[in-house]
């Protein structure tokens, strides 16, 4: 299935899209797409429900309404730096033996094509298409990575925008350079697991003002999805829900030579195969 939540921000409504224009309303059995809902096997429920409603022809067009983010607010967004090996080169760092962790504001989260706005100071603002993991079950010290397959809802796109100065040279941690507001677009759907058969193979791509910036594959990870949950389990608890970003392709601004940087009225086109696509302009700050 792929699950999306559409109306005006604030008020958006679950559904499953059928096609990339063709939707089956759940709002009326569904209240969210929120920790509930997957704590609650949601997904399964509703499965029957979706079928039900598009066999009979209960469905509606899009026509041009807001896409929000697929999943509620969720307790914590968790992101992996450098988890691939081609884009540690170009940032002139070490290939980690171990995931590197930090977290996103979980307020950061905006819908796919929602305008993306600067922050106030600063002066390099960067792109990471990237794949999202949502979290399903309640998941804690996991035994094995095989045991992280049961506790993913499914697969998202993920834009993990950055402002490289406040990340690298204001000290601390990382999370200072990818809170600011609007920072964390995700969507247009969360894609089931059952709709995707090797998630260590799609292609990933992203074009800043029509020149492809990134192009890459989920099968140059260091550290893929299933180690990935399973590895963060043993440090803390994943309640469902929560999104994980797992790191990005070479092709990002800081990597070019000089650095490209984002500029008020750039749009940022993204997309994941299998996963859908995004679409972002730039503002500039407030």
């Amino acid at each position: 299935m792929k699950l999306a939540r559409i109306g005006a921000l604030g008020e958006e409504k679950p559904a499953a899209f059928l096609t990339d224009d063709t939707y089956v309303d759940l709002s009326d059995v569904v209240p969210d797409f929120d920790e509930a809902f997957f704590a609650g096997g949601g997904i399964e429920r509703i499965r029957p429900l979706v079928s039900e409603r598009a066999e009979v022809g209960a469905t509606q067009l899009l026509l041009g309404q807001r896409i929000g983010a697929p999943i509620a607010r969720p307790h914590q967004i968790i992101c992996v730096g450098l988890n691939y090996s081609d884009h540690a080169a170009e940032t002139g760092q070490a290939v980690p033996d171990e995931p590197i962790l930090f977290t996103k504001s979980p307020n950061t989260l905006i819908g796919p094509n929602d305008d993306v706005r600067i922050p106030r100071g600063s002066t390099k603002p960067d792109w990471e298409v990237e794949l999202g993991i949502v979290i399903g079950q309640r998941a804690s010290y996991l035994e094995t990575p095989e045991h992280a397959r049961e506790h993913i809802a499914g697969w998202v796109v993920v834009n993990d925008v950055s402002e490289r100065a406040f990340q690298l040279e204001r000290g601390g941690q990382w999370l200072k350079g990818k809170s600011a507001e609007t920072f964390n677009p995700v969507g247009p759907w969360l894609v089931t697991p059952d709709e995707v058969p090797d998630v260590l193979d799609l292609g990933m791509r992203l074009d800043v003002n029509g020149v492809r910036r990134q192009d890459g594959s989920t099968s140059t990870m260091i550290f893929d999805p299933f180690f990935i949950v399973h590895y963060i389990s043993q440090f803390l608890v994943l309640e469902p829900g929560d999104l994980i970003n797992t790191g990005t392709p070479p092709g990002v601004g800081m990597g070019f030579r000089p650095p490209v940087w984002l500029q008020p009225g750039d749009v940022m086109e993204l997309e994941i195969d299998a996963l859908g696509s995004q679409r972002q302009t730039v503002l500039a700050p407030r």
